[in-house]
């Protein structure tokens, strides 16, 4: 991702966000609330606190800004849905996806972590 935005940077091409091009609003709260509900019910030694939690997804949600428009309409519905899977949404989860479709259509990039608090994390 960072290359991408690197690229677009030394090309001097602005990116514009059109009004059908901005990042959805998601409710992060609602998600949130329910990681750390989860965390205390399932025991995790290390329970994420809401806040840290809000903090991630307001992270997750300034980076989004930068990529949003530039990447395919297909691309933002699929990774859109998928943020929102089972009545949670995540700015996180929208993020990573975006990142690994830009990874997948660029093979060649040297490998890179992604990181972030996806509603996900306690399903391995």
């Amino acid at each position: 991702m960072k290359v991408a935005l690197s690229m677009l940077a030394l090309l001097g091409q602005p990116v514009a966000i059109g009004a059908s091009e901005k990042v959805p609003v998601l409710n992060v709260e609602a998600l949130c609330k329910a990681t750390v509900e989860d965390d205390k019910a399932n025991g995790i030694a290390d329970p994420q606190d809401f806040s840290t939690c809000m903090e991630d997804e307001k992270k997750a949600q300034q980076q989004l800004g930068a990529i949003w428009a530039t990447s395919p309409g297909d691309v933002r519905n699929h990774c859109e849905t998928t943020a929102s899977i089972e009545g949670s949404q995540s700015y996180v989860d929208l993020l990573t996806c975006l990142q690994a479709a830009y990874i997948a259509a660029h093979p060649n990039l040297p490998p890179g972590s992604l990181r972030g608090a996806s509603k996900d994390r306690n399903k391995h």
